[in-house]
């Protein structure tokens, strides 16, 4: 066996290999490994549990618009970070003019507000990745869920179904990150979905029982470090980065595998003719069979 067992070494992402001394991988190097990745890879072999070094004021709501509103509109009335946590949302947004379906009290919805103290402006997709690595780690190694992946730019999926949404809106100041808000919609607990979005899942569908969300909203704060070397975890869950899958650009359908994404963002992936294409968001569309 692949030994896939993955913990912090040196404030970076390190694997030990059957034994060996670790050794930290970073870029593209994971790609040497493109044949193990779908075999081996699972959250649920993070032997060191991430660890985060932020202790957020968690705030609960009611109701609100959207949280990430609540959170910009609260501004200096609360300390940060911060953390607001709504029972419904009326108007939950997605990326662009997406919404977020999720009936009272059933799902997890927040949002994070917190100042980031060493990310660029032109390295604050590492926020999305920290996130997206701290709810897809908690999904698969907390709760027991099985083929965990994230959807690149910010979903995470359980297969080929949608089970989290992810929103990030960061205020920059210079050369840095001077503020960050992030909007989490998790499906939690909800069991019948009734708007038009294509794949929606729930743990509850998943495993047959509830999921308390308290405990599930710790368990991911817990594991949420903005600073942390996630690239390897994130690189090697990402949905479609085995196999040859149908996708679209502005030239037409084509088959491809995903690669890595670049630390500012941008999509790498990898066609039938081994040739690599490189996508900003919103540049390509992935295709259901």
């Amino acid at each position: 066996m692949w030994g896939s067992i993955f913990y912090r070494y040196r404030g970076s992402v390190a694997i030990r290999y059957k034994g060996l001394a670790p050794y930290s991988f970073q870029g593209s190097i994971f790609t040497k490994f493109s044949n193990f990745r779908e075999k081996h890879r699972s959250f649920k072999n993070v032997f060191v549990p991430l660890c985060s070094k932020m202790q957020f004021n968690v705030v609960h709501i009611s109701e609100t618009d959207s949280t990430n509103r609540w959170l910009k509109d609260s501004r200096g009335r609360h300390e940060v970070p911060l953390c607001v946590v709504t029972e419904y949302q009326r108007a939950g947004r997605g990326c662009g003019t997406n919404t977020w379906e999720s009936e009272r009290g059933e799902n997890l919805l927040f949002s994070l507000l917190f100042n980031p103290k060493s990310v660029k402006a032109s390295g604050q997709f590492q926020l999305s990745k920290a996130i997206a690595v701290a709810i897809g780690w908690v999904l698969a190694a907390r709760v027991g869920l099985d083929n965990v992946y994230i959807k690149w730019p910010n979903d995470v999926y359980v297969g080929n179904r949608k089970i989290c949404g992810i929103l990030i809106e960061c205020q920059i100041k210079g050369e840095w990150v001077n503020e960050c808000i992030i909007g989490v919609g998790l499906n939690v607990n909800q069991q019948e979905f009734h708007s038009d979005a294509p794949n929606p899942i729930s743990i509850r569908q998943l495993k047959e029982c509830d999921t308390d969300r308290e405990w599930l909203l710790n368990a991911i704060l817990d594991a949420f470090d903005p600073e942390a070397d996630v690239d390897f975890l994130f690189n090697t869950h990402l949905y479609r980065s085995f196999g040859m899958w149908p996708f679209r650009d502005r030239n037409g359908r084509f088959m491809a595998c995903i690669d890595h994404v670049e630390s500012d963002g941008h999509l790498v992936v990898r066609d039938e003719s081994g040739q690599q294409r490189r996508y900003g968001f919103k540049e390509i569309e992935f295709i259901n069979k």
